[in-house]
């Protein structure tokens, strides 16, 4: 494997491992499907602005918070999802957030038959921060970020 490539590979493996552990061990639920996708901006493309903190964090945060108020307001069904994809990407792009993993999150909420305002909490926010502590050590290390 190339450099890079191993890297992404580790980092990956090593934050999923780490997350998916934690839960197991807790008995809380971390991990949800966008967190593989962020991982791939995280440990691939650091230095991506779609990878910084700011991005992940409150990419994740606001597109679930959408989802989870159309989910309440409007139940769950085809076009509500699409509202729900379409306003968390104009909410993150006014905030400056766009984290392209996010954008997953509402159908992640959608798709599950819904969530509550929890939610925000478990998962996204403790998993994203989770994630973010795994990249800033992994990247610290292994590319001197």
């Amino acid at each position: 494997m190339a450099g890079p490539a191993l890297l992404g590979f580790l980092g990956g493996t090593v934050a999923i491992g780490v997350l998916g552990m934690l839960a197991k061990t807790t008995g809380l639920p971390l991990l949800i499907a966008p967190f593989g996708a962020s991982c791939v901006l995280l440990f691939a493309v650091p230095e991506s602005a779609f990878a910084q903190p700011r991005n992940l964090v409150f990419g994740h945060l606001i597109a679930s918070a959408i989802g989870v108020g159309v989910c309440a307001l409007a139940g769950v069904g085809l076009w509500q999802m699409a509202i729900a994809v379409g306003l968390a990407i104009a909410a993150m792009q006014l905030t400056r957030t766009v984290h392209p993993p996010a954008g997953a999150d509402p159908l992640v909420i959608m798709l599950a038959g819904g969530a509550s305002v929890k939610f925000l909490l478990l998962p996204v926010l403790a998993g994203v921060l989770c994630l973010l502590l795994i990249s800033r050590l992994f990247n610290s290390g292994f590319r001197g970020r």
